[in-house]
């Protein structure tokens, strides 16, 4: 059975800082989300604060309002400048421990590492879960090459900057894979997936970097030899050309994905939504950059913050028309116009 728990969102609920718990909301086979602790948002529905979708998860005030609930486990919803953690939300930490209730921390900022929490947590006897807390040395693999020998298609889902979706549509082309009768499966790279439940995977950014393509083929052969798919999609980090951490290049090179659904925002301008970070590059130009690493866009996903229905549609009938592969909308519409391209690579496998 999944483990009862609330998210902690720092008054960021209805901000793109709040992905983690984002993708909680709207999905996760690890734990039943009972309640979202966000003073600002509190007294709605984190659904309807989320996408306007009534999933029957109160939002409440405070962690004390949450307890009533009696959830197992309080998870850190949000992703911080840095990874640190804000006072404020270390002293709702606090509070929860004192009451009994293990914690998940997706931050850079471990908890087992301060003191004070983590002699509170052995006097209150619950446990404290940094995800992010790189693996040892021992438990690390490298890069061998063996996946250059597995005939079944990679899939990767990347962005043209970060906190567009990516790993949303990735499951969301999972869902519709099912559906249709189609064995995908998916590689998690972030916390957010292991959270949602991901089987096959590993948290890309607190991975040691010369251990990052050989964690990366490790978790695509080992889903490959247990789940014999029709085809394995990687979720994607970051962008390729994001200065603050680009990334991307693995997946295509190391993960030996020569398939690729890109993820982007046609009205978003800057990367991070930032002036100074500089002006994310044209899509034309993420598609040829994609293709010299030796891999093809076979489909667009729109992320459309900021557009109204009709620009919704035009976006997609106008990139569908100048780059002549399918443009989904995952949220509005899924993702099922993908199955057919899927399994297309399916076909390509068997006759390979």
């Amino acid at each position: 059975m999944m483990q009862s728990a609330i998210l902690l969102t720092a008054g960021l609920l209805d901000t793109i800082h709040a992905k983690t718990a984002h993708g909680l909301i709207r999905e996760s086979n690890r734990f039943q989300v009972i309640a979202v602790v966000d003073p600002v948002s509190a007294g709605r529905d984190a659904g309807e604060v989320l996408d306007g979708k009534t999933r029957n998860i109160p939002v409440v005030a405070s962690i004390e309002d949450a307890l009533v609930l009696n959830p197992e486990y309080c998870v850190v919803g949000v992703a911080t400048s840095g990874g640190v953690f804000p006072d404020s939300m270390l002293d709702e930490v606090r509070t929860a421990i004192y009451y009994g209730v293990s914690i998940v921390n997706g931050l850079h900022d471990y908890l087992n590492d301060r003191p004070d929490i983590k002699t509170l947590a052995e006097e209150r006897s619950v446990a404290l879960i940094d995800i992010r807390r790189p693996k040892r040395r021992e438990d690390l693999h490298f890069w061998t090459g063996e996946i250059l020998k597995m005939k079944t298609p990679v899939v990767a889902v990347l962005g043209t900057d970060c906190s567009l979706g990516k790993r949303t549509t990735t499951r969301i082309v999972l869902a519709a894979c099912a559906e249709a009768g189609l064995n995908a499966q998916m590689i998690y790279t972030g916390q957010t997936g292991w959270l949602q439940g991901g089987q096959y995977g590993f948290v890309f950014d607190s991975t040691l970097n010369d251990f990052v393509s050989g964690e990366l083929e490790n978790a695509i052969l080992t889903c490959d030899k247990e789940t014999s798919p029709d085809v394995i999609l990687l979720e994607g980090q970051s962008a390729l050309r994001n200065p603050t951490g680009p990334c991307g290049s693995e997946l295509i090179i190391s993960g030996q994905a020569k398939h690729v659904v890109l993820v982007h925002a046609p009205k978003r301008i800057y990367y991070d939504q930032e002036e100074h970070l500089g002006k994310i590059p044209s899509l034309e130009s993420e598609i040829q950059l994609i293709g010299l690493f030796g891999a093809k866009v076979i489909a667009i996903a729109l992320n459309t913050e900021n557009c109204s229905p009709d620009e919704m549609l035009q976006f997609k009938i106008a990139y569908e028309t100048e780059f002549g592969v399918p443009v989904i909308l995952p949220l509005q519409e899924g993702a099922e116009r993908l199955v057919p391209v899927l399994k297309n690579l399916k076909e390509t496998k068997c006759t390979s």
